[in-house]
């Protein structure tokens, strides 16, 4: 996972031949912010992904997150979940402004938060990390325009900043897989990693 000067910046870039563009794969804890007409597409089980973008000029990204399974309450805002699911808002929304985004021209799409993790759908992650990014749009004023949040099935989502076209795939015949394991192994280093630093959010 290649570090970008605020954060993990997705790496994966390919030429999707189905929609005849260039694209980048986002993984757990990366994110994309792009002024080109390209696709961002990941695969959430429990994370979610905010596809933020100015209606505007078409500048927008995707983050891909999920909140520290042990640190319960992310309504407490000094809570290392809190921290954490904040920081990843606000590193994707300083890097569209960077970009040339307008604050006011901002919305949103939200998928994501399945119960999918074996062990963990006890705690309500996903539902957790739903409630959060929704409730942290809210409070930043970017309203959300689409959202496909919970579900018990992980989801592959194909988002086009430039038309704010999102696509929404439930993978209702997923076995246990990559995906199941790499959040897994996520959550595992959430649990162990400290809190990225404080950054601030351009206005």
């Amino acid at each position: 996972m290649a570090k970008g000067g605020d954060g993990p910046l997705a790496t994966h870039l390919y030429f999707d031949r189905k929609y005849k563009t260039e694209a980048v794969r986002v993984l757990p804890g990366e994110y994309y912010a792009t002024s080109q007409d390209m696709l961002l597409a990941t695969v959430l089980g429990s994370c979610v992904t905010a596809c933020i973008r100015d209606r505007q000029n078409g500048i927008g990204g995707m983050n891909h997150f999920m909140l520290p399974g042990d640190c319960m309450d992310e309504n407490d805002p000094s809570s290392a979940s809190a921290r954490y699911g904040t920081y990843a808002m606000e590193i994707l929304i300083n890097q569209i402004i960077k970009k040339g985004a307008r604050r006011a021209n901002l919305e949103a799409k939200v998928f994501g938060g399945g119960n999918v993790l074996p062990g963990l759908a006890e705690a309500n992650v996903g539902e957790r990390n739903a409630e959060f990014v929704l409730s942290f749009l809210e409070t930043e004023s970017i309203p959300v325009v689409a959202h496909d949040l919970v579900d018990i099935y992980p989801r592959k989502v194909y988002y086009f900043p430039s038309t704010g076209k999102a696509l929404v795939k439930k993978l209702r015949d997923l076995p246990d897989s990559a995906i199941v394991e790499r959040e897994k192994d996520f959550s595992s280093h959430l649990s162990k990693a400290g809190i990225g630093g404080a950054i601030e959010l351009f206005s």
